[in-house]
């Protein structure tokens, strides 16, 4: 079976700028197929272009990320520092973690309003285990 590259894959690859590889095959120096509105280059043709065995190309994989807001009224500085800390050193044990797993944390607290707020960026299974986490904390008595 053939393998075929994008423009933009082939671009990423000779560290060149799209509209360069583009120019490429409208000059006819590099071989390319239109599929639609787009160009597909072959691996032939492009270890003939670049005359160096071409990699694989990269297939992408499905990937879902959750992005949420936690707002917690009513909460005392005190309570903020500990319920803050505690997420933050899960998340950052988490960093050790596979990229996909990784989880990206942010917390703003309104003294005046006695309001925090936790963002947090990740993938499913993982942002949910953390917000289980926060909402245990949160049960416990202050």
């Amino acid at each position: 079976m053939r393998e075929f590259y994008s423009v933009e894959q082939v671009a990423g690859l000779l560290d060149l700028h799209v509209k360069t590889v583009r120019g490429y095959v409208r000059d006819g120096r590099l071989k390319a197929t239109r599929v639609g509105k787009q160009y597909r280059i072959a691996r032939e043709d492009l270890e003939a272009f670049t005359g160096s065995p071409a990699p694989p190309p990269v297939r992408r994989t499905r990937y879902a990320e959750v992005s949420s807001i936690v707002q917690i009224d009513a909460i005392s500085p005190e309570a903020m520092t500990r319920l803050t800390n505690t997420v933050m050193a899960l998340a950052l044990s988490r960093d050790g973690s596979q990229g996909s797993d990784r989880l990206r944390v942010e917390t703003v607290y309104d003294e005046e309003r006695a309001t925090l707020k936790i963002i947090v960026l990740g993938a499913l299974d993982t942002t949910a285990d953390l917000l289980k986490v926060i909402n245990t904390l949160l049960d416990q008595p202050q």
